[in-house]
């Protein structure tokens, strides 16, 4: 009854007032924005990220063009096809160094890691240019990119992947989500805090089992809507894990110097690599 009202309200104000109806959509984008963002604001949401200076290790692979962005591509050593084949899905910051040392980590563990770049070529190193780039996203376009990074892993002749799974951070945990609704021929999908969904008819589309790891600390991804998540993946039939760590968002990379926890990255970094040799190598 009082929802009906206000809208009342509004329709009235916004047929008087073009400049109303201006500033009734920027807040509704707003209040959606903020939704996307876990409740929090933009500010609040920065703030979540750090960015160490130190530099990541130096590369063990080779930079790459798939879809006409470029990518990371590390092979395991003396790597005969078929490979196992992972897709990586970088976080707030874009395809950085950090991110292409977790490939050569994965490359280390037997797999062909592909990490893409959904940012158009950006890194970033501060969160107010991570936050533009992030919200500049096309989807249909960040779709393209991972289903020909896909492909490229089944079908590159160093790698002709028979199993292939995808791991993502933060955003990247977000998309790897995505990755695992929209590709069906994935064996297996790995989220490290990324928004959920818990639409449980979008959430059937998933074929794959997955594994999601979250922090209960996450301001932007709090324990309830974790639950929420893992009963809609129960309902949608998706075989799946939830890990829980007592630690905060971002707790897994070693770029975040004041939130990273290494304790919990160690321990989370051993059920992904189990999970992943289980279902990416019988």
């Amino acid at each position: 009854m009082g929802l009906r009202k206000m809208w009342g309200v509004a329709v009235v104000v916004l047929a008087l007032s073009g400049c109303a109806t201006k500033q009734g959509a920027e807040k509704g984008a707003s209040e959606e924005r903020r939704e996307e963002l876990g409740g929090l604001t933009e500010t609040q949401f920065q703030e979540l990220h750090q960015l160490k200076s130190e530099a990541a290790p130096p590369r063990k692979g080779q930079m790459i063009q798939v879809a006409g962005e470029r990518a990371y591509l590390s092979l395991p050593e003396n790597a005969r096809a078929p490979v196992p084949g992972v897709l990586v899905i970088h976080e707030f910051w874009g395809l950085n160094e950090h991110i292409m040392h977790w490939a050569d980590r994965l490359a280390a563990q037997g797999y062909a890691a592909l990490a893409v770049d959904l940012y158009g070529g950006k890194v970033l190193t501060t969160r107010e240019e991570a936050m533009a780039a992030m919200k500049q996203v096309d989807p249909k376009r960040a779709r393209e990119v991972l289903q020909a990074a896909h492909q490229f892993l089944m079908t590159d002749s160093r790698i002709q992947s028979s199993r292939t799974g995808v791991m993502g951070w933060c955003f990247g945990g977000a998309w790897s989500l995505q990755a695992g609704m929209s590709i069906p021929e994935l064996s297996a999908v790995v989220m490290y805090y990324g928004r959920p969904v818990t639409n449980v008819d979008e959430l059937k589309s998933i074929k794959a089992p997955l594994l999601g790891v979250f922090g209960t600390q996450d301001a932007s991804i709090p324990n309830e809507l974790v639950e929420e998540f893992d009963k809609a993946l129960s309902d949608a039939g998706v075989t799946h894990r939830i890990l829980k760590y007592d630690a905060p968002h971002a707790f897994a990379n070693p770029s975040s110097p004041d939130r990273y926890n290494p304790e919990a990255a160690a321990a989370a970094w051993e059920q992904v690599k189990g999970f992943l040799a289980e279902h990416l190598k019988p």
